[in-house]
C-alpha cells in the first residue's frame, strides 16, 4: 500500500499534471492577503505558514498543534478521517459526535483564532 501510494503520487505529478499554478477563488486570495498569510501562492499552501523558516513562533505553533492533534486523536478514540470514513459508514454515534466536534473546532480556528494569531 505504501509503495502504491508513492508510485501513484509520482505518476500523478510527472504524467497527469501540466505544472500550472492552482486556480484559487479571488475572494479566498483576498481574504488570505488580508490576514497576512499569503505570499507568492505558487500552489495550495502559502509558504509563510507551511515552510519552516527557523522562527521560534512558527516552531511553537507547529509544536502546540502537533501536541493538540495527538491529544485529540487519543481522546476521540481515533483520527478525524478514521471517524469520518469508517465510523460514519458504520453508523457509530461516537464517530458522529467526533466529526461534528472536528468541524466545530475547524470553524472556531479559522474564524476566531487565525485572525488573532496572524494579525
Amino acid at each position: 500500500m505504501v509503495l502504491g501510494t508513492a508510485i501513484g503520487g509520482f505518476i500523478a505529478h510527472y504524467f497527469l499534471s501540466d505544472g500550472s499554478a492552482a486556480q484559487i477563488n479571488a475572494k479566498s486570495v483576498a481574504d488570505l492577503k488580508e490576514l497576512g498569510i499569503i505570499d507568492h501562492l505558487q500552489g495550495y499552501l502559502p509558504e509563510s505558514i507551511f515552510v519552516f523558516n527557523g522562527s521560534w513562533f512558527q516552531f511553537l505553533i507547529l509544536s502546540i498543534g502537533g501536541l493538540l492533534i495527538g491529544f485529540g486523536t487519543r481522546y476521540a478514540g481515533g483520527c478525524s478521517s478514521g471517524h469520518a470514513i469508517s465510523g460514519l459508514s458504520n453508523f457509530q454515534l461516537p464517530s458522529l459526535i467526533a466529526v461534528i466536534g472536528f468541524f466545530i473546532g475547524g470553524i472556531i480556528m479559522v474564524h476566531f483564532l487565525f485572525p488573532l494569531i496572524f494579525a
